[in-house]
């Protein structure tokens, strides 16, 4: 859908992309980023994959717009981690009703999950949730600084603040995932070897 409407856009003159080099380079990036840009938008938006996707989504056709700019960049990646996690910010000032539904159905358990794995359904769940209770910049360092693996550097450049922010709310983020009562349930079930 996305690459349909910078198809369109091209067509119909819209400020966008203009040439067929930039939309083939536009459309090579978008696919070949889109399942780690995803993972990051899942964990932003609490797991929902549906609401991940819409993240994505709405970040890449920003992009999209000023491509012949970002494909410039010498690193395009961090310009486009930030617009994905300023969506994300900005989503959350939207006034929205809130949906009942669930984001995908239920993991059923299968023998060998046992729940204690970090790989088990239970886990999982139980780290999201806890991920869920971060503000929303803490959950963005998080998610860049353990999740992607970036450094404090990369992580305070993307999101526009100083390494030493980075430090204090990654550190206060730690605090609060580590006083979760089921992650603390998780490390001393990890801790004993069960």
């Amino acid at each position: 859908m996305l690459l349909d409407r910078a198809r369109i856009m091209r067509e119909t003159g819209e400020t966008g992309v203009y040439g067929e080099d930039d939309l083939k380079d536009f459309e090579t990036y978008a696919a070949v980023r889109w399942p780690r840009l995803l993972r990051v938008a899942y964990l932003l938006t609490n797991g929902d994959h549906h609401e991940a996707e819409d993240l994505v989504q709405a970040t890449l056709a920003k992009v999209y717009l000023r491509w012949h700019h970002i494909r410039t960049l010498d690193a395009p990646d961090q310009y486009v981690r930030r617009a994905l996690i300023n969506n994300n910010a900005s989503r959350h000032r939207k006034r929205r009703v809130v949906q009942l539904l669930t984001p995908h159905l239920p993991e059923q358990r299968g023998p060998s999950d046992g729940g204690g794995g970090p790989e088990s359904y239970d886990t999982r769940s139980a780290l999201f949730a806890a991920l869920a209770d971060l503000p929303p910049r803490q959950r963005a360092i998080v998610v860049l600084r353990y999740w992607e693996c970036l450094s404090e550097q990369e992580t305070s450049r993307i999101l526009g603040c100083s390494v030493g922010t980075v430090k204090s709310q990654a550190s206060r983020a730690l605090k609060k995932l580590r006083s979760s009562a089921v992650l603390s349930d998780y490390a001393v079930t990890a801790a004993h070897g069960r």
